[in-house]
């Protein structure tokens, strides 16, 4: 398979970039507090914004005709068209600078730093890692590194992803929090970012075409409440939250999420039902 991924052709796109703009209303941070299960309240402009709310501005918008199989955009345009089928985030870096407020208009602006091929056990991998500038009054208020992986399609009978993993150890935890990943709260936070991808809400594909047990839990998702028990955790938001995704959580699992000081920052992670870790994620001030 991988004699067929040119990789000198997807480095072309290393150094493209992208710019959109968008807002932080009223509306959007209620109804992202309604989606982490937490109340609403009363929200009003000038207000700060919710630690990765900056996920749900300015997604790609195309329409459904634009769309491939698995509900993502069509491969091609800003990301490059690389020939595997499936998607997944795999991890990522924040820098925190300067706070967002409720009101703010937003631009992102986005770079392809890297493209790589791996073989991995299941077969060839490839990476992109996307740089992301988050500024508002043009002033840098978020620095984003982004990864993401393509991989192919599995052959027969349940994905290596799609296996529950064993119980591992894991250190003992000074705070710790659960979530319902329900297929509400999926389908919510997909609805936020308008994110299309059919592993998140789509049962029959998820068990037919991608062999998952479940709908896959939104890493983003994840990544957004360790954020949030990081900051609840450490008295203040990080200046750097850095985290990688480890095994596929879904939905029907009740998320743990755990929190562990470690000088002046602290190790997080989700796991599942069993106890394993599912994403692993550190900050510090």
């Amino acid at each position: 398979m991988s004699e067929t991924i040119d990789i000198g052709h997807l480095k072309r796109w290393i150094g493209r970039t992208e710019e959109a703009d968008d807002q932080i209303d009223i509306r959007l941070v209620r109804s992202f507090l309604a989606t982490l299960d937490r109340d609403p309240g009363d929200v009003s402009e000038g207000d700060p914004a919710p630690l990765c709310l900056h996920w749900c501005l300015a997604p790609p918008v195309v329409p459904n005709s634009a769309t491939g199989p698995d509900g993502h955009p069509a491969r091609g345009g800003f990301l490059p068209p690389v020939p595997l089928p499936r998607r997944m985030w795999a991890g990522g870096e924040l820098r925190f600078l300067a706070p967002l407020v409720v009101g703010d208009r937003v631009t992102r602006r986005s770079r392809i730093e890297a493209v790589e091929l791996k073989q991995g056990r299941s077969g060839p991998l490839c990476f992109v890692t996307v740089r992301h500038d988050i500024l508002a009054s043009a002033v840098v208020a978020i620095e984003e590194r982004q990864d993401v992986v393509y991989r192919a399609a599995e052959t027969g009978g349940a994905t290596p992803a799609g296996r529950r993993p064993e119980a591992l150890e894991t250190p003992k935890a000074d705070a710790t929090h659960s979530f319902e990943p329900s297929p509400l709260a999926l389908f919510r936070y997909s609805a936020l970012t308008f994110n299309g991808h059919r592993i998140h809400y789509d049962r029959s594909y998820c068990l037919e075409e991608e062999n998952y047990p479940g709908l896959v839990v939104h890493g983003p998702l994840q990544a957004t409440l360790l954020a949030h028990l990081a900051a609840e955790t450490l008295g203040r938001t990080p200046a750097v939250f850095s985290y990688r995704g480890v095994k596929p959580l879904f939905d029907g699992e009740t998320m743990g999420l755990n929190a562990r000081r470690n000088g002046n920052g602290c190790e997080l992670w989700s796991n599942g039902a069993d106890g394993a870790a599912r994403m692993q994620a550190t900050a510090w001030v």
